[in-house]
């Protein structure tokens, strides 16, 4: 049985860790014995573990809970700029030889649902679907070849760019990616196991960003400059990895939004990540 790890608002507003079943429903991490938020549950049990734990459980509806961003507060959050041979191409730039990474901070989350605020400062934002990358264990120093071995699982993310602040100068890249609201992710976290027994690869997998319900682009992670292995094996090499890090890998391609706006992330087995846009401060 394949469940996926996530969180809900509650009735006192509280967020909560939850297993789920997409066929069956959801049901309280803490009901399970694993207490905490979802970031302390997942460095403390694997999804086969929260599986074999809700093999016999009361299911929920999930029709009848408000999901949240699985946690608030992971130590890092990597992102990686123009890893899509066609999307560097739109934006006339060529694919680095190493990947262009950036870290964002935890000020920046928000989950399914949440306004995606357009910072007065900005005249031209971006939302970009990407796949994203939830480390599972603590992951330093490790080669390609096992570097997939540290994934916990994947979730869709919308990561957005304030471009205009971005093109003054290739050294704002910091401010342009780190305004309130500029990193969603959700609705759930998703094993790798479950994402394969769907796509037969990960290299399969779809990625599309969608504006206003209609596709902006597609694109699928064979097509990525830098694969996903590649991205934890070469970070790791910087600084350490910990259980709930995320990796966000790259966009196929990124939608101008303005207030008003429906942005979407869509990975097929993943699920839909949807976010209304509204202006900011």
């Amino acid at each position: 049985m394949p469940v996926q790890l996530g969180s809900v608002k509650v009735a006192n507003g509280n967020e909560v860790a939850v297993v789920v079943d997409p066929d069956r429903g959801w049901v309280l991490a803490a009901g399970l014995g694993f207490a905490g938020d979802a970031l302390s549950v997942l460095a403390r049990a694997s999804l086969t573990e929260l599986a074999e734990a809700a093999a016999s459980a009361g299911w929920r509806d999930p029709a009848d809970v408000e999901f949240v961003a699985p946690y608030r507060h992971p130590r890092k959050l990597w992102g990686i700029g123009l890893n899509y041979l066609e999307h560097a191409g739109d934006l006339s730039e060529n694919v680095p030889t190493e990947p262009a990474s950036f870290m964002k901070g935890d000020h920046t989350i928000i989950g399914p649902g949440d306004p995606i605020p357009v910072p007065s400062q900005s005249h031209r934002t971006t939302a970009e679907a990407e796949l994203g990358l939830v480390i599972g264990r603590e992951c330093y120093q490790v080669e390609e070849d096992e570097a997939l071995d540290y994934v916990y699982g994947v979730v869709p993310v919308l990561d957005q760019t304030a471009e205009d602040i971005l093109e003054r100068n290739p050294r704002f890249l910091t401010r342009s990616k780190n305004f309130p609201g500029f990193f969603s992710f959700g609705p759930t976290i998703v094993g790798l196991d479950a994402v394969l027994a769907h796509w037969g690869s990960l290299e399969a997998v779809e990625v599309s960003t969608v504006l206003n319900g209609a596709v902006h682009r597609s694109n699928t992670v064979a097509n990525m400059a830098f694969s996903p292995a590649f991205l934890i094996s070469f970070h790791s090499k910087v600084m350490p990895l910990y259980p709930g890090d995320i990796i966000s890998t790259g966009t196929p391609g990124a939608a101008h939004i303005t207030p008003g706006d429906t942005a979407e992330c869509r990975i097929p087995a993943l699920g839909t990540l949807t976010n209304p846009v509204t202006a900011g401060r």
